[in-house]
């Protein structure tokens, strides 16, 4: 019975649990023995909380049978990137500088994922500070593509999308900067999503780049990832940024699927040089698809997307410059070299020479020198008018067509280390990511199918306008529902045995 629960859909296992066929316990069990037994290979997780899932999971089945009416994914297991607080465990942001530490307090995704009931089984490895496209840059290790273990399975939030893709959690989080949902769901084979920035709340999210981060839910599929959306999104007046408005009415959507008359925009700039040939044609597949479906396609150019790259690598460091910051050896976090002969300078320079890695490094400095005098209008600031440009090409795109779509990722998984010596590679697979992230509109990616060339696989991006998070699942949906039919049932189930990653 654990081996078929850590096969279940998240929507599944909550009905499961409301009708009794079995218990929150049992399924916490099921998904910690999925871990004890795969991820010494993966290395998904940073921490895992037995003890406390349990507990969690324990009270969830008091809460029932007391008569209490609960959520949908109460007692549904889900792994949580290490960039959220969590007053029971540790928060590392995948940093050695702040290694073991414990927050006084929980995000406000945390606190909405225990008040529906969600059972936290521990915290995912993640790039430094979600600086990273690959999770090779966390201080504690690689984590492995469960597809094939010495692939990378993105990033930054390749723990989350690692522990869903290889069954031992039905759901997790991520945050997305410049993909770092979207593009690890496409390599993993699983579903993710960036809601309009401001739709999910930041705070007690350890900053990145804090005009760009979103918090967003991985799931296996797309009603499993609706499921997750509506039940930690929403305002917060504890996040400046927060809107102020009702979550779409994702779950409707993703229980929808359909497209018919539904206008989609291909979008003209992502695809060409540089896009592997597997990746361009399951994504035309697709696109053939939802026109079989009654969707009314077009082709939409926006011209300024080419230079989203640059300009966003000027504006996330130069915001990563003031965040990080406040890691300064002296409040909390790692402290090297106060032995009272050093002043609180040397002791800084020596604890954060110490506690960061090297893409965190080297996004400070960068940063840095963009906000620096003589170099701000230059660099900061003009990329924040390229900025605008790509803002006004999403908004002419959208008075033509509902949505929009792209691959997600030019490439499927790359090799681990094969990129780690080269930025400007690595920077290339958030490519058709980005926009989004620079504009704060909604995007998701889902599968849509298997690159020829290597049998990895690729994702497809649905990108909506602001508050319109509820079409991505809309359309989302109705690619999955056609998959599913063509392969028979989820494309995960149709991977092989790798490595004992199945």
């Amino acid at each position: 019975m654990s081996s078929d629960l850590t096969r279940k859909s998240a929507a599944q296992l909550g009905e499961l649990i409301a009708s009794g066929e079995t218990s929150a316990v049992e399924v916490a069990q099921a998904h910690l023995d999925r871990i004890a037994a795969v991820d010494p290979e993966i290395k998904a997780f940073l921490h895992v909380n037995a003890d406390g899932a349990l507990e969690q999971a324990r009270a969830v089945d008091a809460r029932r049978a007391a008569g209490e009416e609960l959520g949908p994914l109460a007692g549904v297991p889900i792994a949580h990137k290490d960039v959220f607080t969590t007053r029971d465990q540790p928060t590392t942001c995948g940093s050695r500088i702040l290694e073991g530490w414990r927050p006084p307090y929980d995000a406000t995704v945390t606190a909405r994922l225990r008040a529906a009931g969600l059972v936290i089984l521990g915290k995912t490895n993640m790039d430094e500070f979600a600086m990273g496209s690959s999770t090779e840059n966390s201080a504690y290790g690689v984590t492995h593509n469960p597809w094939d273990p010495s692939r990378v399975p993105g990033g930054s939030s390749g723990g989350s999308s690692a522990a869903v893709a290889a069954y031992m959690a039905p759901l997790s989080t991520g945050t997305d900067t410049g993909g770092s949902i979207r593009q690890p769901a496409a390599v993993t084979g699983i579903v993710g999503t960036k809601p309009t920035y401001g739709g999910s709340s930041r705070y007690g999210v350890v900053a990145f780049a804090s005009s760009l981060d979103s918090p967003g839910p991985f799931g296996r599929t797309v009603l499993d990832t609706a499921l997750l959306h509506e039940a930690f999104a929403g305002h917060d007046p504890m996040d400046a940024t927060s809107i102020d408005a009702p979550v779409p009415p994702v779950v409707e959507a993703a229980r929808r699927a359909d497209v018919d008359g539904l206008r989609v925009g291909v979008v003209r700039e992502f695809g060409g040089e540089g896009y592997q040939a597997g990746v361009e044609q399951r994504f035309r597949e697709t696109v053939e698809l939802l026109e079989s479906l009654g969707a009314k396609v077009t082709e939409v150019s926006c011209p300024h997307f080419a230079y989203a790259l640059p300009a966003y690598y000027l504006i996330a460091p130069s915001e990563v410059s003031s965040n990080l910051a406040r890691f300064d050896a002296m409040r909390y976090g790692l402290r090297l070299g106060d032995d009272g002969t050093r002043s609180a300078e040397e002791v800084m320079s020596l604890t954060r020479e110490a506690g960061f890695g090297a893409e965190v490094k080297r996004r400070i400095m960068l940063g840095t020198f963009a906000l620096s005098s003589g170099y701000y209008d230059a660099y900061y600031g003009q990329a924040q008018k390229v900025r605008t440009l790509i803002n006004r090409d999403f908004d002419a795109a959208f008075e033509q067509v509902d949505v929009l779509v792209s691959p997600t990722t030019p490439t499927t998984a790359f090799p681990i280390g094969e990129r780690a010596d080269d930025p400007m590679a690595m920077y290339l697979a958030d490519l058709c990511t980005i926009p989004s992230d620079l504009s704060g509109n909604a995007a998701i990616s889902v599968p849509c199918g298997l690159s020829p060339e290597d049998g990895l696989p690729v994702g497809f991006q649905i990108m909506a306008p602001p508050l319109a998070d509820d079409r991505l699942y809309r359309v989302g949906a109705a690619v999955e529902a056609a998959f599913t039919d063509r392969w028979g049932g989820p494309l995960l189930d149709t991977a092989p045995e790798l490595g004992g990653a199945r």
